[in-house]
């Protein structure tokens, strides 16, 4: 077997949005969105490219480095020079092309808030997957991506789709809602997503169709999983 042909190869995108609103603080990606589904993929065999909005090293919320959100996925990442590596070098989302991948996932954290839930690059690119039958998925606020997506016959493509993401009361916990540009739950309704979630900070990932998200950072790995299951 020609493993060359065979084996599958997964884009990550991340944000380089780094600003947390007018507070001063610093956000970015969220480490345990990114870690714990790249290892899922890389333990799987799976090929994967790190891409972000701008391209090289994308910001870390500094909040997701807080020993209290550790996982042994990020403290894996911590002494992996060589995911590192890649990391410090990720691919510029507009030289992306969708041809060369056979599935999208997106990491959350609050940035994508900001510069992946308008991005033309990104809708362009998520759109094209959808298009070839692949999947798409994101875990916590980067369901954000998906709210200006469109299907084929133009409609939002969360439009009767079940769909999750960061909750009004998770956001209210870490009192940030008036601090987000839109509460991504509020709007995931607004577009006639079917949303759903569980009890905050619980683990909960839905798919509908190519369609895959996960509620919150405790979600990565089973919103992961699920993309995995397209794949083989």
């Amino acid at each position: 077997m020609n493993t060359q042909q065979t084996t599958k190869h997964i884009l990550m995108v991340l944000t380089s949005h780094s600003e947390l609103g007018n507070t001063g603080e610093k956000t970015g990606f969220w480490i345990e969105e990114f870690a714990a589904p790249y290892y899922t993929f890389a333990d799987a065999g799976i090929k994967v490219t790190i891409a972000s909005v701008a391209g090289g090293q994308p910001p870390i919320d500094p909040k997701s480095e807080l020993q209290d959100f550790q996982t042994a996925a990020t403290e894996r990442y911590d002494v992996d020079t060589k995911v590192q590596s890649l990391m410090a070098s990720t691919v510029k989302l507009v030289d992306v092309n969708a041809n060369d991948y056979d599935a999208v996932f997106y990491p959350g954290g609050h940035g994508p808030l900001w510069d992946l839930t308008d991005n033309s690059d990104s809708i362009t690119l998520i759109e094209s997957f959808l298009a070839s039958n692949k999947p798409v998925a994101a875990v916590c606020h980067a369901s954000a991506v998906f709210l200006n997506v469109k299907n084929a016959t133009g409609e939002y493509l969360v439009k009767d789709k079940a769909v999750t993401g960061f909750t009004n009361s998770e956001e209210e916990a870490v009192q940030l809602t008036d601090i987000v540009p839109f509460l991504l739950e509020d709007e995931l309704i607004k577009r006639g997503g079917n949303y759903q979630k569980v009890a905050d900070w619980n683990a909960f990932a839905i798919q509908d169709g190519l369609l895959i998200t996960g509620q919150n950072p405790a979600s990565s790995a089973l919103a992961a999983e699920k993309l995995l299951a397209n794949l083989a």
